[in-house]
């Protein structure tokens, strides 16, 4: 299986200090001989993006200057059109509160159904598409490294990147191209939660036991939330099973404290006018600290007053929902205790949206002393990814797929359709090794048309009842099909009795991306697709 190596661990809070550079790294030279590699874990997050380093068994997150030179511990993530032309990162933050037109949480639009490299959007009056944008962004996160460790153009970013764990193979393929356009070399994509883990165990090595080997990792980004129950024994991970939404995240939060103040104000409040109090809700949000009182937003003009306990009242049932599928993970179809398992080490708190008291407190009322919030939530992932690539390192993940993968098969001469799972979320993938679900049949139609699509669990560990399409496969069984110009897609589905021995392999690469090979064994005849990238 996998194995992204570790020496032992330092668990001392050093490691995940902000710095500007690396303690004593050779970057810091004036002048070298020879190009260098720069090993790194990189969190793109829907609102923040951030970055640690690998140092000689150290992981530091980075710090970038903000538009007045302030050390901050990540890059906005969003664009704004300044002067024609697009920006982003901290620059755009700020022309973003100059009233410039801008785009946040665009990771989100990647996780749309049917998104392709085709996909496009819009800031401003600049359209492009959606990869692009992805694109460019990225290439100003890598820009801010190579400024912040003093690296010459020259040098190679060697990434281990984070994708959240319910993504689907579109959302995966877009992100991973775009990290590999804007001049990273990827050498690892993990789920974030599982990353997280192992800043967990690097961090807290001490609270693995050989009776405490779990660790529930609740990750709470700007726009998702994901889980991951990860079995530890030393250096080596084993996730046992990952659940979460995509449609849940600190944007909820941010609209749902908007609503309220609109709601309050008693006045409807002017379309032009929404995004500015959303991004006003966010600012107020971020400020909060667990002696909070009140919120001030400004509500048409005019100023409006919003107790804290309000506001947690309003959100209380998105941390509940959480709950739940914390619940899922901990106890399947079980009887759900009053206290967390005996074996499980620990409940670890991450992602920026996190911060928000009210989740931490939450958590530590229904599950005690156990929920441990990560001292740096918002950088926790990068520093586990940092882990991950560190080559000297001796860490092992064993993953799940964390979402299905199915087929629609067309039966009785076209008359019905059925849909069968052929990749389950619990199947193991690997870090280092693409991992082969295969299977033999005998075709008895003409053609084989396939139309495959994901699904996800929900807290209950269920079939959501919806599916991403991830495109269409169609395979000519009839062998007078093959080799001519005849569009398949006009060919009636006919039963042909005993034909071709079909072999379907469908493969998962170390990123989690799926590849589907039909293939006649006797002939040598086969038809791949990577599902979820455009034709």
């Amino acid at each position: 299986m996998p194995t992204v190596s570790k020496k032992s661990p330092d668990t001392s809070c050093a490691d995940v200090n902000l710095v500007h550079k690396v303690r004593s790294s050779p970057v810091e030279a004036t002048k070298r001989d020879s190009l260098m590699t720069m090993r790194l874990g990189v969190d793109f997050g829907t609102t923040r993006t951030t970055a640690a380093v690998v140092d000689r068994g150290n992981y530091p997150a980075l710090t970038f200057p903000d538009a007045d030179g302030d050390a901050q511990g990540y890059v906005p993530s969003i664009a704004a059109e300044v002067d024609g032309r697009l920006v982003y990162g901290h620059e755009a933050a700020a022309a973003a509160r100059q009233g410039a037109s801008h785009l946040r949480s665009f990771k989100r639009l990647l996780s749309s159904a049917g998104v392709t490299e085709a996909t496009s959007t819009r800031v401003g009056s600049i359209e492009l598409p959606l990869i692009d944008l992805v694109t460019e962004f990225l290439a100003h996160v890598a820009a801010a490294i190579r400024s912040e460790l003093q690296l010459d153009d020259g040098d190679s970013l060697e990434a281990a990147v984070g994708i959240p764990a319910q993504a689907h193979s579109g959302q995966r393929l877009l992100t991973l191209e775009a990290f590999r356009r804007a001049g990273f070399d990827v050498v690892a994509m993990l789920n974030e939660p599982s990353a997280a883990g192992f800043e967990y165990t690097h961090r807290h090595a001490l609270t693995v036991t050989s009776r405490r080997t779990k660790v529930l990792v609740y990750d709470m980004g700007g726009g998702t939330f994901d889980a991951s129950l990860v079995a530890a024994t030393g250096t080596n991970h084993d996730v046992l099973a990952s659940m979460g939404d995509n449609e849940l995240g600190g944007d909820d939060f941010d609209v749902a404290l908007a609503k309220l103040a609109v709601e309050r104000s008693g006045a409807p409040l002017p379309d032009d006018q929404w995004d500015a109090l959303v991004d006003a809700a966010r600012e107020a949000k971020e400020a909060l600290h667990p002696q909070s009182r009140y919120i001030t937003l400004e509500v048409g003009g005019a100023p409006l007053v919003i107790s804290v306990k309000d506001f947690y009242q309003a959100v209380a049932p998105f941390v509940t929902t959480t709950m739940a599928t914390v619940e899922a993970l901990l106890y399947g179809e079980g009887e759900i205790e009053e206290s967390l398992p005996r074996d499980l080490a620990g409940l670890y708190v991450v992602g920026g949206a996190s911060e928000l008291p009210v989740i931490t407190r939450m958590l530590r009322e229904r599950y005690g002393r156990r929920v441990h919030r990560s001292p740096m939530t918002a950088a926790s992932t990068a520093v586990g990814l940092a882990i991950a690539a560190d080559p000297e390192a001796g860490y092992t993940l064993t993953d799940r797929l964390s979402r299905g993968v199915g087929v629609y098969r067309e039966e009785e001469n076209g008359a019905r359709v059925n849909f069968e799972s052929l990749l389950t979320p619990e199947l193991r993938t690997s870090l280092t090794e693409p991992v082969t679900v295969s299977r033999t049949y005998r075709a008895v139609h003409n053609v084989g048309r396939y139309r495959f699509a994901e699904y996800t669990l929900d807290a209950n560990g269920l079939p959501r009842g919806t599916a991403i399409p991830l495109g269409e496969v169609l395979m000519p069984f009839d062998v007078a099909l093959r080799g001519t110009d005849i569009d398949l897609e006009n060919v009636p589905v006919q039963r042909i009795g005993n034909g071709p021995l079909i072999e379907e392999l469908c493969t998962v690469d170390p990123t989690g991306v799926v590849t589907v090979t039909l293939r006649d064994v006797e002939a040598g005849f086969e038809v791949s697709q990577t599902l979820g990238k455009a034709d």
